[in-house]
């Protein structure tokens, strides 16, 4: 269902005051998503990671929590694929019988938005025909997901012009656009207050809700994390050492 069909504000504001993750119950979306087997990943004379063992399920919400440096940068790009583990191996299911590989959309602290361009045109350029029936349809998610963020008023903006929450927003809302099964953030509200956190999330949350994203999102907010019901990650030196709730912080 399109987000701009299922949700006005009035309703997305009473979903988003539970702020209460919970996978979606559709048929399809349970099980496994990503499996990693003794994963370690070696720069040189660094072990970024170490023997990691994770399973993370569809429709989960991740929150990858660790210092600088233990290896959540690393782990993004091996669950996204961009980066090949030197032992162990990571598995992805696919989405189903006769059906596509699952779609992963990544929002890493480089965002890659294009300086010269407006914001909107930034995230004009994510227009996929075989996602959407028609470019209208498009262009009704994109003003909706800004209108809700915050930002309609500054899409006129070019990149180079933006602040960093601004950017940020940009960067978010073009990975949403592409109607991704996954969603995986590295730090992707630095720049952000609280209370745009949470509006940002609260987001997050409808499609997790609604379309059975999976989210893994590395932060060092604890605020957001006490904010919101997830499952948390936790690396220290390149190894897993918790996945539970949050009480660990």
């Amino acid at each position: 269902m399109d987000l701009g069909v299922m949700v006005s504000m009035q309703n997305f504001s009473q979903t988003a005051n539970h702020r209460t993750m919970k996978a979606p119950q559709q048929q399809g979306q349970k099980g496994p998503i990503f499996y990693c087997e003794d994963v370690s990943v070696q720069f040189d004379e660094i072990m970024a990671l170490k023997n990691v063992q994770l399973t993370i399920e569809r429709g989960e919400i991740i929150f990858l929590t660790g210092a600088s440096g233990a290896g959540k940068t690393t782990l993004l790009k091996v669950l996204s694929g961009l980066q090949d583990p030197t032992s162990g191996r990571v598995i992805r299911p696919e989405k189903g019988s006769g059906k596509k590989s699952l779609f992963i959309s990544n929002v890493f602290q480089d965002l890659r938005l294009m300086g010269k361009y407006t914001c909107e045109e930034n995230l004009m350029f994510s227009y996929d025909s075989s996602i959407y029936a028609n470019k209208a349809e498009f262009v009704q998610d994109l003003n909706e997901l800004a209108r809700i963020l915050g930002i309609k008023d500054r899409l006129h903006l070019k990149i180079n012009d933006a602040n960093g929450g601004l950017k940020q927003k940009v960067a978010i809302i073009r990975a949403l656009l592409t109607r991704p099964d996954v969603l995986i953030a590295d730090e992707p509200t630095s720049s952000l207050d609280i209370d745009n956190t949470r509006r940002l999330f609260d987001v997050l949350n409808l499609y997790n809700v609604k379309r059975g994203l999976t989210v893994v999102w590395a932060t060092h907010n604890k605020d957001l994390i006490k904010s919101f019901t997830g499952r948390i990650i936790h690396l220290d030196n390149g190894r897993l050492v918790y996945s539970g709730n949050a009480c660990f912080i």
